[in-house]
């Protein structure tokens, strides 16, 4: 090379912006579950189930102490503890994301956590020992809330995306 040439610049990798989609989902689903559920606390509490489709789907106030299907109520220091590691290493993988897919499914599932990770946290009886609010009562199988559609629909993408092969961290691989 002359002293006068203009070699070109070596291109930095980009940074993705897709770990911000991942976080923005998880924000989202924090903000409209805790709004929910003040709502349901507000209008639900002392009231008879209100009826959306007959028994098929109610709103009614219940607050869980234990997991899905309030199983071991008991111990519910032990889901904060798994709600807080959940939410780390949810987030850990969300930093190196590199789909569209991908953040959604694990902004859903972060969201999800987050904000029930805050419910044990936060409300009574106290610190690690905190109830959920659950007010959406799928007529006899569970009552459930907010957070746990996006739990549901985050882990179902993110399955998806596994049997499908497409990988969290890029394209899929062809070989052969």
């Amino acid at each position: 090379m002359t002293a006068g040439s203009t070699a070109p610049r070596p291109v930095p990798p980009r940074r993705s912006r897709l770990p911000w989609l991942a976080l923005g989902v998880a924000a989202l689903v924090a903000a409209v579950d805790q709004a929910t559920k003040a709502w349901a606390v507000a209008a639900l509490a002392g009231r008879a189930p209100v009826s959306l489709l007959g028994d098929w789907l109610e709103l009614r106030l219940t607050y869980n102490s234990g997991a899905a299907f309030s199983l071991g109520s008991g111990v519910t220091w032990v889901f904060a503890l798994v709600a807080a590691v959940s939410v780390l290493v949810l987030g850990g993988l969300s930093a190196r994301v590199r789909t569209r897919a991908w953040a959604v499914g694990l902004g859903l599932i972060l969201g999800g956590a987050a904000t029930h990770l805050g419910d044990r946290l936060l409300r009574e009886p106290g610190f690690a020992r905190g109830h959920v609010v659950d007010f959406i009562d799928y007529g006899d199988w569970f009552v459930g809330n907010v957070a746990d559609i996006a739990l549901v629909l985050g882990v179902g993408l993110v399955l998806l995306l596994n049997l499908r092969g497409v990988p969290m961290a890029g394209r899929r691989e062809l070989t052969g």
